[in-house]
């Protein structure tokens, strides 16, 4: 998209911050490029979106969000072809899904012109901060809060919907480890798995950190209910290979609906592989790694893409999976899926959406 050629109000930075990244060596989410996209809701309807050089906002002690948590967000990238052409993947299934993130947390919904031709204009604006194809891609953050100035319990008359970028490289520099924690709940059925709140993540932080105290990357939730059930990782959805059969969750309501992990059930059933979204307990886990059967486990997600499952820590005992070079279905979807986002391979999806 030319800029010129967008509705949205542009005023760039006088300084490009550019030249003062080193592209080869890119800390994940500490980077930020030059310009900000701003959206306001007042008075029951929405204001022109605006682009801005990236700064800090203004805001009071007294922000609605700040003590109710009615913020939702988003997680996506664009990517940079091989012949070089910046790139988004599946924008639309992101709009749809903070829409559905607003609902669950009564915010009204973001207009799609604002969404869709704001983010186009910021990452045609910044197209220079997108790596190349080979040293990763550019993180887009899109965040939606109330701001009202009220101390009270209902939810805001004004919002801000706002999105930030930033070049990153891997989120994981190594396979994940993962455990198995039966102390804590993500999310239960009638609340907001489903929803990309903030605060799913914000009560999550004491067992990650548990988790990472005790020598693993991350924690594996199980369903609240019955505590037996696998759901998701803190970062990611998750997938099993058991018995040449490819094994993950329902979205039954706790658990968030992955975009990669659509797009990863597509690929693997398009390519013959058998895939199984039911209920798969941690007992049926740990019976198929003792048996020989558990071939593979990986995760998904926009930061991770796909990512190998090292270890599972369940019941004070470590499940080691195998080898990488033996795991062929997740070394298949990773590829398959860098390979449709750079361009290297035709996309049959519509998936690719030109800036």
């Amino acid at each position: 998209m030319d800029v010129a050629e967008s509705t949205v109000r542009v005023h760039q930075t006088e300084q490009s911050r550019l030249g003062q990244v080193n592209m080869n060596n890119i800390p994940f989410g500490k980077v930020f490029s030059d310009h900000m996209l701003i959206a306001q809701y007042q008075g029951g309807q929405w204001g022109a979106p605006e682009i801005l050089p990236y700064g800090p906002l203004m805001m009071t002690p007294s922000l609605a969000a700040l003590h109710y948590g009615q913020a939702v967000f988003e997680g996506m990238k664009a990517y940079r072809t091989v012949d070089g052409r910046p790139v988004l993947f599946r924008p639309h299934d992101n709009y749809l899904r903070m829409n559905h993130s607003a609902a669950r947390m009564s915010m009204p919904a973001i207009p799609e012109r604002i969404f869709m031709d704001g983010i186009r204009t910021l990452v045609s604006l910044d197209a220079d901060w997108i790596p190349p194809q080979d040293k990763g891609s550019l993180y887009l953050r899109p965040v939606y809060y109330a701001a009202d100035e009220y101390i009270g319990v209902r939810s805001s008359d004004s919002y801000t919907f706002a999105v930030v970028t930033c070049p990153v490289g891997p989120y994981y520099q190594e396979p994940v480890s993962l455990l198995v924690n039966r102390d804590f709940i993500r999310a239960a059925q009638g609340g907001t798995g489903s929803a990309k709140c903030a605060g799913n993540y914000g009560g999550a932080m004491l067992p990650d950190k548990l988790a990472k105290a005790a020598g693993y990357h991350n924690v594996l939730w199980l369903d609240a209910q019955e505590g037996r059930y696998v759901e998701e990782c803190g970062t990611m959805n998750i997938f099993f290979v058991i018995d040449d059969t490819v094994v993950t969750p329902p979205l039954n309501g706790t658990i968030l609906a992955g975009i990669t992990r659509a797009s990863v059930i597509q690929i693997l059933r398009d390519q013959g592989y058998p895939v199984e979204v039911r209920p798969v307990s941690i007992f049926e886990i740990q019976s198929a790694w003792q048996e020989g059967r558990l071939q593979d486990a990986f995760g998904t997600g926009t930061a991770a893409t796909v990512i190998h499952i090292s270890r599972i820590g369940f019941a004070g005992q470590d499940m080691e999976l195998p080898p990488i070079h033996t795991r062929s279905v997740s070394r298949i979807a990773l590829d398959t899926m860098n390979r449709i986002k750079t361009g290297a391979e035709d996309d049959p999806y519509g998936w690719v959406v030109p800036v």
